[in-house]
């Protein structure tokens, strides 16, 4: 997902991003080496999933804690592509059943509050048996089955309802039939042909809208039915559950409050209420924790605001390495980028490891340049597919060399296109409020004036709006990831997806990641993906940065709050948090 931080999505996020994504494959819990202060997550690199526990019977009954979310909330609807967004995942995923959700330690895992089991009980034709638990129902009373399951797959596999715009129709697309039997509790999934990441669908990034209520404001059947219950989604604040919380209060640009779901079959929260508290500067959360305004923060890290939290009393704070990474893109809808020399040149210009150096290398010493799209370095399947294309190294001369050879001239400090026409200047965004962004946008702006084009830096207060409208030449944000990097490539390269934001289009590369995603033998997949990858890499789309640093900071009376630098953040297991007794 994108959690674009976006972030699901990127959800990205961004983002989940968020929105999304650039999503992860077999990796194991060598993904969060990191840095951490005070005593609460001092156990979490050796382990990440159950790190900073406490049993119920040492946990308060009730209290809150307020946690931080650096967007609004404009869409609800995280199956869209403009709900795909890291932040509106955090709020709604725990309101909504899903199969799978990524643990700390990168993993996928079966959700078994919802799903008892999910199995591959054939290979040819591949099929999925999902049981769902008899006592899973909606807040209102209506059991979730599978009528659920179907409605989420016609409103994301681009046939049934083709102006459903989603971020990824991967794997839903491959879907040949979703039967129920045991009055809807026993689903099974009959695919076309072999899904390598199965375990995406209906999963944390998506999640399980409710089909009795699409029903009520759409149809179950047609395409304009299925759409107007999918915009009704994302309209309209969910006063319904699947979940353990439901929200009880929205204040726009303010906040979200949720309360446990008192139809939640699972074992009940202990904490009456979480606030999501939207603090869009992220300068701000560090004083808002210190004055006890909110409790947690999960902002993008940066080194004063790293320093500030070191010294607030009664506060751990732990800096990780997950699925998330941070990238330039540029938007090939753009007259003068649609040039690969020029696109060539620029990240040619781009000094990843002096960008480092001046923004999270500041406090952290493990980031280093990334040099793929799909996978992690702790990842298997990590190949370096950008290095051979000289893009991140900073060097001008090489880049200037790309331009004249293929016509260009810079005079008087302008760059001239082979036309005889000055290169009009270009606008980068970044999300308003994060400083390292905008530094960085800010050394990519230096790094392209000395090639004679200028770069306006520009923020943005709605990344999800800006990426799907193209709004931008250049862009930096972060994919946030779950474990499944095949159907995340199918979600952010694809020519045909609606979050492959810049538009590149290649035949060959989407052939080459559509096969990737149809291989039973994950080692001949990941060399499909590594080839499309360097397809990418040589027509610079995309110039991957580095595997972004997360920083998680809460009270040290909160227990059971831990990273989780994966798409499904800090709140995977929200419903467990509780306030220490004593």
């Amino acid at each position: 997902m994108l959690t674009l931080m976006k972030s699901r999505a990127a959800r990205i996020g961004a983002l989940m991003a968020s929105a999304a994504l650039v999503l992860a494959a077999c990796g194991g819990s060598g993904g969060n080496t990191a840095t951490q202060t005070g005593q609460a997550f001092k156990d979490c690199d050796a382990s990440p999933n159950t790190c900073n526990s406490a049993s119920t019977d040492q946990l308060q009954d009730g209290g809150q804690v307020a946690y931080v979310i650096e967007k609004n909330v404009p869409n609800w609807n995280v199956t869209s592509a403009k709900g795909n967004v890291f932040e509106t995942s955090e709020v709604v995923t725990r309101l909504l059943p899903y199969t799978f959700y990524a643990s700390p330690d990168l993993n996928p895992t079966l959700n078994t509050d919802f799903i008892s089991s999910a199995d591959v009980t054939s290979t040819n034709p591949q099929t999925i048996v999902y049981k769902i638990n008899p006592k899973a129902t909606w807040s209102d009373g209506t059991p979730i089955n599978v009528d659920d399951f179907i409605y989420n797959w016609k409103t994301q596999n681009n046939k049934d309802c083709p102006d459903c715009s989603v971020p990824s129709t991967a794997g839903y697309d491959d879907i040949a039939t979703v039967v129920g039997s045991d009055s809807g509790k026993t689903v099974t999934v009959t695919m076309k042909q072999p899904f390598t990441d199965w375990k995406t669908m209906w999963s944390s990034s998506g999640g399980l809208y409710p089909a009795h209520l699409a029903a009520q404001h759409g149809d179950l059947n047609t395409p304009a039915g299925l759409k107007a219950a999918f915009d009704w989604f994302g309209s309209t604040v969910p006063t319904w559950s699947g979940g353990p919380w439901k929200i009880d209060n929205f204040q726009n640009n303010v906040s979200v409050t949720e309360v446990p779901n008192d139809k939640w079959w699972g074992d009940k929260p202990k904490l009456s209420r979480v606030i999501y508290r939207i603090i869009t500067d992220a300068t701000q959360e560090p004083t808002a924790l210190q004055n006890n305004e909110v409790q947690a923060i999960y902002p993008q890290p940066q080194v004063d605001m790293v320093n500030q939290v070191k010294k607030i009393p009664n506060v751990s704070s732990y800096v990780g390495l997950g699925l998330q990474w941070e990238h330039f893109d540029f938007n090939l809808k753009t007259p003068a980028l649609q040039n690969l020399a020029l696109r060539k040149a620029l990240f040619t210009a781009v000094d990843r490891q002096a960008l480092i150096n001046k923004t999270v290398g500041q406090f952290t010493d493990k980031v280093k340049p990334l040099n793929n799209h799909n996978f992690m370095p702790n990842q298997a399947g990590y190949k370096d597919v950008v290095t051979p294309t000289g893009q991140g190294t900073g060097n001008i001369d090489a880049a200037k060399k790309l331009l004249t050879d293929a016509g260009y001239k810079i005079d008087n400090g302008k760059l001239i296109d082979p036309s005889g026409a000055a290169v009009p200047d270009l606008r980068i965004r970044y999300t308003v409020g994060n400083q390292i962004r905008q530094n960085e946008c800010e050394l990519f702006a230096q790094a392209a004036q000395q090639l004679g084009v200028t770069v306006k830096v520009d923020p943005t207060d709605d990344l999800g709006d800006t990426t799907t409208s193209g709004d931008y030449d250049i862009i930096v944000f972060a994919w946030v990831a779950s474990p499944f990097v095949y159907a995340g490539a199918i979600q952010n390269w694809l020519s045909t997806s609606d979050s492959n934001y810049g538009h590149w289009v290649n035949a060959q590369s989407d052939a080459l990641i559509r096969q990737s995603n149809a291989e039973t033998d994950v080692n001949k997949a990941a060399d499909e993906l590594n080839q499309a990858d360097q397809i990418m890499s040589n027509d610079a789309y995309v110039l991957p940065l580095y595997q972004k640093p997360t920083f998680l900071a809460a009270y040290d009376n909160i227990a059971n709050i831990r990273a989780n630098s994966t798409l499904d953040g800090p709140v995977y297991n929200m419903e467990k948090w509780g306030l220490r007794k004593g």
